[in-house]
């Protein structure tokens, strides 16, 4: 059908009009940036457009301030597994020697085929677009060359990069406006910035920038990214049919994006060939045959591993480690100054990020969680793993019984929150560690010069906190507490700690310096969790000792790993190595190692926490190697634990419920009913075993050493002599005793003697013990006052004559003498 013809006197666009324009003054010769001045007071007048003056137009910038391009930054395990990819824009950036030819000869086809003709601003396209344009409102042909293109693209990204939401929106809406006053400014400021950029930069510099800043679909930007998104192949290798696909989806990223449209893509593509075909790039035959080709036939979409969502399906729950990164990038000034610096560099930077993540060591400790707790288990229970190798802070496996989820659209037990980590690296705020938090308590028991082979008194289940050496604090009241074992007893340190004995612990305590019990901690990295409780270091409390403030599993991990490491603290770290898009590396979170216990110290730690398996975790079947720990139940086994380490791996298991300080006991978990007195469930019951399945799977086939040996003296204690006060008053006695340095016990129990009612018949122990230790005394009931001990025993010493005895005062067998001893 023949078009109507048009009226006369049709007037012509603004941007019509400044095509025209623009044209003649180039045309006539004057050229460049002072043609393109001059161009713009005939336009504003032909427009109506007073307000913009040639003042105006001079002011435009003539320097195109061209940034690094955002880049996709990788995540990956120490092995170089891709855990996940990070970013802003799905771009890789390339040279132009790594982009097949017949790619970039297809954008020039499709965007600007008089490319390599024109000096930024093409005058016979925009005179040619102009006349199509003045003839047909329907069919508007655009006359931007690829360097407009380019420095349009460029604006764009500058103004996403505006601070505030509004700013970024007013500029990418100013740096694309096609009509009005907004749309000539545009315009004129592309064409005197690309005739300026082609004085500076060659045109294949500019291809090259063009084709890596450009979008090619909805979300993916540059024809590096785009061939690996749609065809699984590097740009370098495209064929002409995938160039020609690409190639025409630039236009409008989302209505040609292939995954999205194929059959407009299709349509798009065979266009683009069409173009290809009539600048020569492909023959007739390459044309004929790539039409009838369906799209469908030439794609090979790959799904993008975006986030650490996609961490979980390279290896198995290390999605919550790959959020762990994220999260230390982005609180660690070591990647710049401010978080917005910190999270630009992450998702803009294009960083490769080498992490300390054990491949097997995560799949193992996934595994081993997870049969713990299922995910699905009814009772809902939580569980969470962490493990850190000694003398060097790497964290080598996170896991937990939940799916990592960090949308809004997650299932019941799918979740972004890290139960492994602090509230500012998870959102989780810790759980209270119960028994597992005694060790320091024992830490500062040794330093202070103890003994595990001294005796303490752990009967007493109320103390006033005066009793309490806490200089730090001011201690007032009383404090009650149990014990799971019952009343309690005189015992070593070594068996108050094997078999976990409140009572024993408190004691402990009470005769050292309560603060530097905490201080001690925080010396190797134990502090609160955050989140509800704030920030910093356990408090100094005496109920703290227990265990009862929140903290995060990796502190514990990490600060059981210091004992482990023979008294050396370090940092955790998860990040061994980061690059920049330039390969050049960057300075990442230093693990810091440092000697924060002295080794004799550190080594009857060890010694005391291996014997975890003769006391409270004697029940379950135990590694195959050296291996020490602690088990941990809060008071109504709210929450349970084991923290334990070989000199190799330190680990951290918890269970508990996630959302509320509720009781577990009385729940089927994975089948076990935990009902019934003692039933617990307990650190032995789910922990541990949890633990020893992972350590025997990560360490069972290599070579695992045993702890050193600690010294003598802090495992056995100095041994002086206890003096005999059998037959002393009860104060006498505890005077006598006192004064060597001795504690002392009485016994509510009387015993049947012969010496006065009150006075002491009994003393446990007799002879030597350890220094500081507890002197256990049974005092006479006086029921044998009228005994005769010749007549039962006629061979006592004293009842012999005194010819057959020894010189006065002397031990004939012994030749010792003990006159000073006897009652």
């Amino acid at each position: 059908m023949p078009k109507t013809a048009r009226a006369r006197g049709r007037q012509v666009n603004a941007f019509q009009a400044l095509a025209l324009l623009l044209s003649f003054v180039l045309v006539a010769g004057l050229g460049g940036v002072l043609a393109a001045g001059l161009a713009l007071p005939g336009v504003a007048i032909a427009n109506g457009l007073t307000e913009m003056s040639q003042t105006a137009f001079d002011d435009l910038p003539t320097a195109l301030e061209q940034k690094a391009l955002p880049q996709k930054s990788r995540i990956l395990a120490s092995d170089g597994t891709l855990l996940a990819t990070i970013y802003h824009q799905d771009r890789v950036v390339v040279p132009l020697d790594e982009i097949a030819p017949i790619m970039q000869e297809a954008v020039i086809a499709t965007e600007d085929r008089r490319f390599y003709e024109h000096a930024g601003v093409d005058v016979m396209g925009m005179v040619r677009a102009a006349a199509r344009n003045a003839m047909d409102d329907d069919s508007q042909e655009g006359a931007s060359t690829l360097t407009q293109q380019y420095v349009k693209n460029v604006l764009i990204e500058a103004a996403d990069s505006a601070e505030t939401e509004e700013e970024k929106q007013a500029a990418i809406n100013n740096a694309r406006a096609s009509e009005g006053t907004e749309g000539i400014a545009r315009k004129l400021r592309e064409a005197k910035l690309a005739i300026t950029l082609e004085k500076t930069m060659s045109k294949d510099e500019i291809l090259e920038k063009y084709l890596n800043i450009a979008q090619f679909g909805s979300s993916v930007w540059g024809v590096e990214s785009a061939a690996q998104r749609y065809f699984g192949m590097r740009a370098l290798k495209l064929d002409y049919l995938r160039a020609a696909t690409i190639a025409g989806i630039t236009k409008s990223p989302s209505y040609w994006d292939p995954t999205l449209h194929p059959e407009r893509a299709e349509k798009r593509r065979n266009v683009v060939l069409g173009l290809m075909l009539r600048e020569k790039y492909i023959t007739q035959e390459e044309y004929d045959t790539g039409k009838a080709t369906p799209i469908e036939d030439t794609l090979n979409v790959q799904t993008p591993k975006r986030g650490c969502m996609s961490a979980n399906v390279a290896i198995a729950g290390a999605g919550y480690f790959c959020d762990y990164v994220t999260k230390v990038i982005r609180n660690d000034e070591a990647f710049g100054k401010t978080e917005e610096e910190r999270l630009g560099r992450l998702y803009r930077g294009g960083l490769t990020i080498w992490t300390t993540l054990d491949k097997q060591m995560q799949a193992d400790a996934d595994k081993e969680v997870k049969a713990g707790v299922p995910v699905d288990d009814p009772s809902g229970i939580g569980t969470a793993m962490i493990v850190v190798e000694p003398g060097t802070g790497q964290i080598k496996a996170m896991a937990q019984n939940r799916i990592y989820n960090n949308t809004q659209d997650h299932g019941k037990r799918e979740t972004a929150v890290n139960f492994n980590t602090d509230n500012k690296y998870g959102s989780a705020s810790g759980f209270p560690p119960g028994s597992t938090f005694k060790p320091f308590t024992l830490l500062q028991w040794l330093k202070e010069g103890h003994a595990l082979g001294e005796t303490i008194n752990g009967t007493k289940l109320k103390y006033n906190l005066s009793e309490f050496n806490a200089p730090c604090t001011n201690l007032s009241g009383t404090w009650e507490f149990g014990n799971a074992e019952g009343k309690g007893a005189v015992m070593t340190v070594l068996q108050a700690t094997m078999n976990s004995v409140n009572s024993g612990y408190v004691a402990m305590a009470s005769k050292i310096n309560l603060c530097d019990i905490f201080t001690g901690a925080a010396e190797i990295g134990v502090h609160k969790a955050g989140g509800l409780a704030k920030d910093g270091p356990v408090d100094p409390l005496p109920a703290n000792v227990l265990g009862s403030q929140s903290v995060a599993p990796l502190t514990m991990a990490n600060a059981f790993a210091t004992f482990a490491a023979n008294g050396v603290y370090c940092q955790p770290v998860a990040i061994l190595k980061a690059t920049d898009s330039n390969g050049e590396e960057l300075k990442v979170p230093s693990a810091n190692c440092s000697q924060k216990i002295d080794e004799g110290v550190a080594k009857a730690m060890n010694y005391a926490l291996s014997n975890v398996w003769n006391g409270t975790a004697k029940g379950i079947a135990r590694p195959g190697f050296a291996a020490a720990g602690k088990t941990g139940t809060t008071t109504h086994n709210e929450h349970t634990w084991f923290v334990g380490y070989t000199p190799r791996l330190a680990a951290a298991v918890w269970v508990g419920h996630t959302d509320a300080m509720k009781s577990m006991h009385g729940l089927t978990i994975n089948g076990r009913n935990y009902s019934g007195f003692g039933a617990g469930p307990w650190g032995s019951s789910i922990a541990a075993p949890t633990w020893v399945r992972f350590m025997n799977a990560a360490l069972g086939g290599g070579d695992n050493p045993g702890f050193d040996t600690p010294p003598n003296d802090l495992v056995h204690g100095k041994k002086i002599s206890v003096p005999n006060v059998i037959g002393m008053k009860e104060n006498e006695a505890r005077s006598a005793l006192a004064a060597r340095g001795f504690q002392v016990v009485v016994s509510t129990q009387r015993v049947p003697s012969a010496l006065e009612a009150g006075r002491v018949a009994e003393q446990d122990p007799q002879g030597w013990a350890v220094a500081g230790s507890v002197i256990t005394l049974r005092l006479s009931d006086g029921s044998q006052q009228n005994w005769d001990p010749c007549k039962d025993d006629p061979n006592r010493p004293e009842c012999k004559k005194d010819d057959e005895k020894g010189p006065p005062g002397r031990d004939r067998d012994r030749g010792r003498d003990d006159s000073a001893n006897r009652p």
